[in-house]
């Protein structure tokens, strides 16, 4: 939705022609023949994703290519630290915007960095991203939803064509003579021209669809700056506007007073660094839309913390946690989140030394007091103050974590459906704060039986029988595979609840961590199964009996299977299945073995314990074959099927449907 209008008159059209005369008065006409370009295929698709997902809020045009504007005058501070030469005398940075209601255009201009040909190729005319792929994969026609996924791509200046049938850019690289003139109607191709440029910097001119007048007003235009661009630390100019009253006719009438433009420009934006200003005085949607800059994000974030730390090392954070994850989340190689300034001057995007690998959707800025201006990402990787500002800075999102958790528990639900696979990586990664990470992390459980992962660790334990001494947990590659694991058979009899563990990352997050709280994490698919207290005399009796009554059968089913398994044991987990897999102690578990096997990477070569339920029909049936073939095809049919029971993959899948065929005849 637009703001809506003022109900003043606006500037004339010759006063409006004027406006932009000292934005585009250093550009020259063209010197070169023109060259025609075809834009890139995702490009294509993409401009026509924004014209279509984005056309509900034609104001985020503005703030999008006021934003890339912000940046380029941030990327110049920041190359000028090694040559000042690139100011060309010329270091008051701003950003000016103007309209032009005759020609119906409005203009964007920026002193930054500017950008040589080859890089106007690069940032406009391709989509120079890993991840493309992904990402239009990830497109699911749903406006709403692409939307943002759009914008998390980081593809701002397109949405120019959601409200312009023609896009100009003109732009000069600092400490370059030479300057490029880009122009596109948006459809399949676009045009470079070689023109002169006596300043630095670039320039975008909209030319409005017909029915974008709205944009047209000076009123207008300042409201949806200060909405959304008011935290930009650049002045952000416009010329300004006075009222006139209407002068007296020949008749003797009095003319209609009109809005007149005049010689003097005023910021329209507060330009100052949002971060550095007092709490106080910054509201909800002051937040709101400085995250929306840092992060191209078009949704509010679930979260923030705004903190300044003084001591040994002096900074501010101001640190968010989105509401959606972006496409790309799953790419580690993806450098995200974390701009670095040193004392308001941006240094770097990205700076990934700043959060760990698990944090990697966290968004914000961190402006230090003490590090050197020239710093660089070799020096990052060396830094004792940069380890300490990460080091806290890390503590600060852990507790913004564990208050979403504890006081806004239905938010923290969405934050974990969204970024909980990745915080389980962070026991791994980050020895110092395993604990703190522990006991944020969710799981399904047998609980609600549900694949819903809302069962903390403290949870787990508040519901522990008093003889129980173990956390168990089964890990499998779905959540089905898990919840009807033969293996919690015996845990469903008794009432134990069971933590059912199927994301990938969930091997990773075991490896590193053992305990929770005082309490073993225990698998239910390693190892002997000793339940302790929570079995009754009688029981361990009557398991000793059914033990000793089958080892005939035990030693059997050993000679046929021979080499396909480490031992052939009776089982104490069985109730109603006549047979599973189980791995050893230290071994390797099925299901890693698995991931390892599907990642191209060699797993360690461990054969599985088969354990028995001699109670079961089918082995019963089994004991009483007295013909040694059948017995053998008895005994795979039953290895086999406990293979499937526990997601594997048969090595002979042919055999096995014999055997099956045979059983039934």
């Amino acid at each position: 939705m637009m703001t809506a209008k003022k109900t003043v008159d606006e500037p004339t059209s010759d006063q409006n022609s004027d406006q932009t005369k000292e934005i585009i008065q250093s550009v020259a006409p063209e010197k070169l023949p023109s060259e025609k370009l075809e834009f890139q295929a995702e490009v294509k698709q993409l401009m026509q994703l924004m014209i279509h997902s984005l056309y509900s809020n034609k104001e985020i045009v503005l703030r999008e290519l006021i934003s890339n504007a912000s940046d380029a005058a941030d990327k110049l501070r920041f190359e000028s630290l090694a040559n000042s030469a690139l100011f060309e005398n010329d270091s008051d940075l701003k950003i000016t915007v103007g309209f032009d209601k005759t020609k119906r255009t409005i203009t964007i201009a920026d002193n930054g960095i500017g950008m040589s040909r080859d890089e106007v190729i690069a940032n406009i005319g391709t989509i120079a991203k890993s991840g493309t792929k992904e990402f239009f994969q990830s497109l699911s026609g749903d406006d709403a939803k692409d939307a943002n996924l759009i914008g998390q791509f980081g593809v701002g200046f397109y949405s120019s064509f959601i409200i312009a049938d023609k896009v100009k850019l003109t732009t000069r690289r600092a400490g370059s003579t030479d300057a490029v003139r880009w122009t596109s109607a948006g459809e399949g191709d676009y045009t470079l021209d070689s023109v002169t440029k006596t300043s630095r910097g670039t320039e975008v001119v909209l030319h409005l669809r017909a029915d974008e007048d709205e944009f047209l007003n000076d009123w207008q235009l300042k409201s949806i700056i200060r909405k959304y661009s008011d935290h930009i630390t650049l002045p952000i100019v416009m010329q300004k506007s006075d009222w006139k009253e209407g002068e007296e006719g020949a008749d003797g009438a009095k003319q209609p007073g009109e809005m007149v433009l005049t010689d003097e420009f005023e910021t329209v934006n507060k330009a100052s660094a949002l971060w550095a200003r007092v709490k106080s005085d910054i509201t909800e949607d002051d937040y709101n839309e400085f995250y929306k800059h840092v992060s191209h994000d078009h949704e509010n974030p679930l979260t923030h913390t705004h903190s300044r730390v003084e001591g040994k090392q002096e900074y501010i954070s101001l640190l968010y946690i989105p509401s959606k994850a972006p496409f790309d989340l799953y790419d580690r190689e993806r450098r995200h989140g974390i701009k670095l300034y040193v004392k308001r001057v941006f240094i770097m995007e990205d700076a990934e030394k700043l959060m760990p690998q698990y944090l990697r959707f966290v968004r914000g800025v961190i402006d230090s007091a003490d590090l050197p201006l020239n710093i660089s990402r070799e020096i990052l990787q060396d830094s004792r103050d940069v380890d300490a500002i990460k080091a806290g800075s890390v503590k600060k999102v852990l507790s913004m974590l564990e208050d979403l958790s504890a006081n806004k528990s239905d938010d923290y639900t969405k934050f974990y459906a969204e970024f909980g696979r990745v915080l389980k990586e962070g026991p791994g990664e980050d020895y110092a704060n395993k604990d703190k990470i522990a006991g944020l992390l969710r799981f399904a459980s047998t609980k609600a039986d549900t694949d819903a992962q809302t069962v903390s660790f403290s949870d787990y334990i508040s519901r522990m029988q008093a003889e129980q001494t173990a956390i168990y947990y089964i890990t499998a590659d779905s959540f089905a595979a898990a919840q009807h694991s033969p293996h919690l058979e015996i845990f469903r009899k008794k009432g134990i609840e069971v933590l059912l563990m199927s994301d990938k990352v969930d091997e990773w997050l075991l490896g590193s961590l053992t305990e929770f709280d005082g309490k073993k994490l225990q698998s239910i698919a390693k190892g002997d199964l000793d339940l302790g207290a929570l079995e009754t005399d009688t029981e361990k009796e009557i398991q000793k009996q059914i033990e000793e009554q089958a080892k005939t059968l035990i030693e059997r089913v050993k000679s046929s299977l021979n080499e396909a398994v480490k031992e052939v044991r009776v089982t104490n987990r069985l109730t109603d299945s006549p047979a599973c897999l189980v791995a050893g102690q230290h071994d390797v578990s099925g299901n890693l073995a698995r991931i390892l096997k599907a990642a191209g990477q060699n797993a360690p070569d461990s054969k599985p314990i088969l354990e028995l339920n001699p109670q079961h029909k089918l082995v019963k049936r089994m004991e009483a074959e007295v013909d040694e073939t059948k017995f053998n095809d008895l005994a795979h049919l039953v290895l086999d099927q406990a293979i499937l029971a526990e997601g594997g993959q048969l090595n002979d899948p042919a055999s096995f449907v014999r055997r099956m065929n045979d059983l039934f005849l």
